[in-house]
């Protein structure tokens, strides 16, 4: 028979447990709480140095993808589209005739901290005598622009050139003796749309488990910024196992968007962790940048043309941010670390959904002539997929300065 006494300690504990597992419940709910919102399991913070601290009453580390557009005509835009001597007409809103400039103004404000303003001089000398290369898309190529025109001030006047070597286009710094580069390469792996010039063929072919020809052309950089996304959202691709034109070549035409990019970043992810020096490499990877056609669903049109706000809904995403393709990504850099090698995967997607107004729209060149009828609507012939700079891309390669001068 169990005494009173032993009957209200066995009460006491049983009480304790069911308070400590009601606890554990709370901080699980809270925990899953924060994934679905952001939408990540990789969602990085990055510590202050002594000269770049955080927010007053913040902590020392920071969330840099979590945050708000605030209006800004004072420090923004940081230079001129008109005037940056590498700008690329696909990104010159203003040039191509749009009248609203509110894009230019927007300034990206972290939760906890303050986003230090680029410094050209501070970059180039953190780079000084390295190889900077972006590889990817067009989404990439603006990041590069972008890059090229925040620096423009920062160099020599009689030095700005771009240098083309096949699918690697590259500026110098002279004074630097630092190379920032992009490498045209939309699957990462090899494509039949692999020309950085000429790559409209409709029906898009992979060379799934092929990589080292362009890897190449790149492994020797010091710093390695990597995007692939949107080339890889067709809803069937030809996947190609063998060369292009033997005769012995397996063709496949299949669906599966998710499986067909795993094994693309599988190819990728392989040739790393064999060839990248571990020591002197810094690694990149962006995910998706999304675009503006469709509303947090596809019953709703969320098109970008006309557009001048942000969207200001907190905790907004779109229908087009795939977030099975970022978790594909994700699982890819978390297994390359797991085997030794860091990627810093940069979750730019949430914070440039809110900008459906950052697109081109219809100022932008155009590869053809538009035609009466796309006139008529032109949200036909819109771009909501790319960015005008200055703009969305900016703030990118700001959170790459910061990651850069902490490194």
């Amino acid at each position: 028979m169990v005494s009173s006494a032993s009957a209200r300690k066995i009460k006491f504990k049983s009480q304790y447990l069911e308070c400590f597992c009601l606890i554990g419940l709370v901080i699980t709910a809270c925990y899953l709480t924060i994934y679905n919102r952001q939408g990540s399991t990789l969602i990085k913070t990055i510590t202050f140095e002594e000269n770049q601290t955080p927010r007053k009453n913040s902590t020392p580390s920071c969330n840099l993808f979590s945050g708000k557009w605030v209006y800004d005509d004072k420090s923004h835009p940081q230079y001129n589209d008109t005037q940056c001597s590498f700008m690329s007409d696909e990104y010159a809103c203003e040039k191509y005739g749009r009248k609203d400039l509110k894009y230019q103004k927007w300034r990206w404000q972290p939760r906890d901290c303050d986003l230090p303003r680029f410094n050209g001089t501070a970059f180039l000398e953190k780079i000084r005598g390295k190889k900077l290369v972006f590889v990817g898309d067009s989404l990439n190529r603006s990041q590069w622009v972008s890059l090229l025109c925040l620096i423009e001030s920062s160099i020599a006047s009689s030095s700005k050139s771009i240098i083309r070597n096949g699918n690697f286009f590259y500026f110098r710094a002279m004074e630097y003796n630092a190379t920032i580069g992009f490498y045209w390469s939309p699957f990462l792996v090899e494509s039949n749309n692999d020309d950085p010039i000429l790559h409209r063929e409709r029906d898009r072919t992979v060379r799934i488990h092929s990589i080292e020809k362009h890897a190449r052309q790149w492994n020797d950089a010091d710093i390695l910024i990597f995007d692939s996304f949107v080339w890889w959202t067709d809803p069937t691709m030809t996947l190609l196992w063998g060369s292009f034109g033997s005769s012995d070549a397996i063709y496949k035409r299949v669906k599966m968007r998710h499986r067909r990019y795993e094994m693309a970043l599988n190819t990728w992810s392989d040739w790393l962790e064999i060839n990248i020096n571990r020591t002197r490499t810094k690694l990149f990877f962006m995910s998706l940048s999304p675009y503006h056609y469709w509303g947090e669903n596809y019953s709703v049109e969320q098109h970008c043309y006309n557009e001048t706000e942000p969207i200001l809904k907190k905790e907004y995403w779109g229908a087009d941010a795939d977030r099975g393709m970022m978790h594909v990504a994700e699982s890819t850099i978390r297994k390359l670390e797991s085997r030794g090698l860091k990627v810093q995967y940069l979750n730019i997607t949430q914070l440039s959904d809110y900008r459906k107004d950052g697109h081109p729209s219809i100022y932008r060149k155009h590869d053809q002539p538009i035609t009466e009828e796309q006139l008529k609507d032109p949200k036909s012939y819109s771009d909501c997929l790319h960015w005008c700079l200055p703009g969305v891309p900016d703030i990118w390669n700001q959170i790459i300065y910061l990651y850069i001068l902490n490194s």
